[in-house]
C-alpha cells in the first residue's frame, strides 16, 4: 500500500502508486508480444503447441520454486487446503485450460479470429469484476461512464487493428525476417485453411471465447488468492506447478510423438526458456502484484495493448507490414486505456476523500473579550469537534459542537 512514507509517493491514491502498476503492465504486455513472436517461430519450426505449453509451465516452475523457497521462506506462512484448491483452479483457468483451449480454437478457426478474441477478455473481466463485486459501477458518475467508455473503445481499437488492414503505412524497410521460407511452409501446414466448415468455425468461435471467459475468471481468482496467501512467488509458483500438471497430462493424451518432446539447440529450446521463464515466471509474479494493488480490471485493460506491440514487433523482426488500421487501432488503444485509468484514479482520489471527511476534525477559535471587568482581555477558547456521519450523497453531514472555556 502507498501511504505514509516519505518521498514523492504519499498518500493511497498518490501518482507514484499509479505510476507503478501502468509501467509493470506495459512490460508485462510487452513480454506477452514477445511470446506471440516466439510461437510463431516454433510453430514455423514444426513444434506442437500443447507440447510448448506444457514445456512453457515446466520452465517457469524450475524458475519460480527455489526462488519462492529462498525469498518468502521466513515470513510464508503454512498452506492450507484452501489455497491449494484456489491454487489448482487458478492453474486450470488461468493456465493450461484458457492456453489449450486457445490452441484448439485457433486450428478450427484461424490465428487472426483466435487473436481477435483475446480483445473480449477487458469486457469479460469487468462483467465479472461486477458479479463477484471486485468492481462496482457507478453510472452516473463521471469515473463509472469513463471506465465503461474506455474499456469498449480499447476492445474496438484492438478489433479495428485485427479486422481492418487499410493502406500500408510502414516508416521503415525492414530486411529482417525471422521466418525462413521453409518455416512459412511448415506454419502453413499447421495453421487451418481460411475457409473451415460451418461446424468446426462454430465450435472453434466457442473454443476461443471459452478461453477468454476462463482467463477472466483467473483474473478475479487471482485477486482473492493474492488476499488469503500474499506471497507473490510462492502461490506464483503454486499456480505453475499445478498448470505443469494439468499441460503435461493433456499434451501426453492428444500427442504421444516422443519426436515433439525433445528439444536441442534451436528455437524450440528458446522460445520454450523465454515463455517459461520470462513470460510465465516473472510475468505472472508482477501481474500477481499488480491485481492486488489495483484490481482484476485494471490488469486486464491492458492486453489490447499486446496488439499493438505485436504489429510492431511483427514488422520489424518476421517482415510484416504496418496498415492503416494498425494505426487508428492505436489511438483508439491509447484513448481507451486512458479513459479507464482516469476513472480509476478519480474512483480513487474520492475514496481517499471520502475516509478523510468520516475522520472528527477538531477546530480551535479564540474570541477576545473587550469588556472584562479586571481591565484583561479574557480569552473563550471554543474547541469544535465535526463528526460527519455516513450519511448519502443527498444526505446533510450531522454536526455536534462542545464549547469549553476556561
Amino acid at each position: 500500500m502507498g501511504g505514509g512514507g516519505a518521498g514523492t509517493c504519499t498518500g493511497g491514491g498518490g501518482g507514484c502508486d499509479v505510476a507503478k502498476p501502468v509501467a509493470a503492465m506495459v512490460v508485462i504486455q510487452v513480454m506477452s508480444a514477445g511470446v506471440n513472436i516466439f510461437y510463431k517461430l516454433a510453430v514455423s519450426d514444426g513444434m506442437d503447441m500443447r507440447v510448448l505449453v506444457a514445456y512453457r509451465y515446466l520452465f517457469a516452475s524450475a524458475f519460480l520454486a527455489p526462488l519462492a523457497y529462498f525469498i518468502e521462506r521466513k515470513r510464508r506462512t503454512k498452506l492450507t487446503w484452501r489455497v491449494l484448491v484456489i491454487s489448482f483452479i487458478c492453474g486450470l483457468t488461468g493456465g493450461s485450460l484458457a492456453q489449450n483451449l486457445y490452441i484448439s480454437g485457433m486450428k478450427l478457426t484461424s490465428a487472426t479470429f483466435a487473436s481477435a478474441t483475446t480483445n473480449l477478455i477487458p469486457g469479460v473481466t469487468f462483467v465479472l469484476a461486477l458479479i463477484f463485486r471486485y468492481e462496482h459501477l457507478a453510472i452516473r458518475a463521471s469515473s463509472g461512464q469513463a471506465k465503461v467508455a474506455g474499456t469498449l473503445l480499447g476492445v474496438a481499437g484492438a478489433m479495428l487493428l485485427t479486422f481492418y488492414k487499410g493502406a500500408d503505412i510502414t516508416p521503415w524497410n525492414s530486411h529482417v525476417n525471422l521466418v525462413t521460407s521453409s518455416g512459412a511452409s511448415a506454419a502453413a501446414h499447421h495453421q487451418p485453411p481460411v475457409l473451415e466448415a460451418d461446424a468446426n468455425r462454430v465450435m472453434g468461435s466457442l473454443l476461443c471465447i471459452s478461453s477468454c471467459v476462463f482467463y477472466a475468471l483467473w483474473l478475479i481468482l487471482q485477486a482473492k488468492l493474492s488476499k488469503d496467501y500474499p506471497f507473490h512467488y510462492s502461490s506464483t509458483a503454486l499456480m505453475c506447478v499445478m498448470s505443469t500438471l494439468q499441460s503435461v497430462a493433456f499434451a501426453l493424451w492428444t500427442h504421444r510423438d516422443v519426436a515433439q518432446w525433445r528439444l536441442g539447440l534451436d528455437v524450440r529450446l528458446l522460445s520454450v526458456a523465454y515463455s517459461g521463464v520470462l513470460a510465465s515466471g516473472v510475468m505472472l509474479v508482477v501481474l500477481s502484484w499488480c491485481v492486488k494493488k489495483r484490481g482484476p480490471l485494471f490488469a486486464s485493460v491492458f492486453n489490447p495493448l499486446m496488439l499493438l506491440v505485436v504489429a510492431v514487433l511483427s514488422s520489424l523482426l518476421l517482415g510484416e507490414k504496418l496498415y492503416l488500421g494498425s494505426a487508428l487501432g492505436a489511438v483508439l488503444i491509447v484513448v481507451g486505456l486512458y479513459a479507464v485509468l482516469w476513472g480509476k484514479g478519480r474512483e480513487a482520489d474520492n475514496e481517499v476523500t471520502t475516509k478523510v471527511s468520516e475522520l472528527p476534525l477538531p477546530v480551535v477559535t479564540t474570541d477576545d473579550d473587550d469588556d472584562d471587568d479586571d481591565g484583561t482581555h479574557g480569552a473563550t477558547v471554543d474547541v469544535v469537534v465535526v463528526q460527519q456521519a455516513k450519511t448519502s450523497d443527498h444526505d446533510s453531514s450531522k454536526q455536534q459542537r462542545t464549547t469549553t472555556t476556561r
